[in-house]
């Protein structure tokens, strides 16, 4: 592991202090891409993205699983709502 300027360690630090901001900021964005999305592809690709942001974030496994199978974007703006509320 290389070693880091103070200044550094402190952008590091605070980049995990703030995770789960800026998880829920990037789940905001891919709401909108969602909606926003016009072929298969690209969706399937963006809800990859968002698996990936809902285990980061550590979303208990039967509500990540059970917005993945529906892959319904106001399901995750419902559940992204809440989630906010509470950080």
């Amino acid at each position: 592991m290389p070693d880091y300027s103070p200044q550094q360690r402190k952008i590091i630090d605070r980049y995990y202090d703030n995770r789960d901001g800026i998880m829920l900021a990037k789940l905001g964005e891919l709401v909108g891409e969602l909606y926003l999305a016009d072929a298969d592809a690209k969706r399937a690709k963006l809800w990859d993205r968002v698996a990936k942001a809902l285990k980061n974030l550590k979303v208990p496994e039967a509500t990540a699983a059970h917005i993945l199978k529906e892959r319904r974007p106001e399901l995750l703006a419902s559940h992204l709502k809440d989630w906010t509320m509470k950080k």
